[in-house]
C-alpha cells in the first residue's frame, strides 16, 4: 500500500536551505519516493492548521518512506533542514484511488 510523507515547511533561513531542497530530491528517489506536491502554499478551508509550504512524496509503503528518513544519506541534509525550517512531518498509508466501502 502507497504511502504519503506529509511535510509543513516554516522556512526561517532562505538561504540555508538552499542547500537542503538543492540536495534532498536524490535521497527521495534512491528510496524510491517521488514528489506530489513541492513547496506549495495552502488555503485552510476548515480548522485551524496553517500550513506555510507543504510537501507531499510518495512511497512505495510506510517502510520505504521510514527507511529514507532514517537513512544515512538523508541524514546530514537533514541536519541542514534542522538549522534552516521549522518542520512538521508526517507519513500516511493509504491507496488515493481506492476508497473502501464503510
Amino acid at each position: 500500500m502507497a504511502a504519503y510523507v506529509l511535510v509543513d515547511f516554516e522556512i526561517i533561513d532562505a538561504e540555508g536551505f538552499r542547500e537542503y531542497a538543492k540536495r534532498v530530491g536524490t535521497t527521495i528517489a534512491a528510496y524510491g519516493g517521488t514528489y506530489l506536491v513541492q513547496g506549495a502554499t495552502a488555503e485552510t478551508l476548515e480548522g485551524d492548521w496553517s500550513p506555510h509550504r507543504l510537501v507531499i512524496l510518495e512511497f512505495g509503503n510506510v517502510d520505504q518512506a521510514k527507511r529514507w528518513y532514517a537513512s544515512e544519506e538523508y541524514a546530514t541534509i537533514k541536519a541542514i533542514r534542522h538549522k534552516t525550517a521549522h518542520t512538521h512531518i508526517i507519513v500516511v498509508s493509504g491507496n488515493p484511488n481506492r476508497m473502501e466501502k464503510a
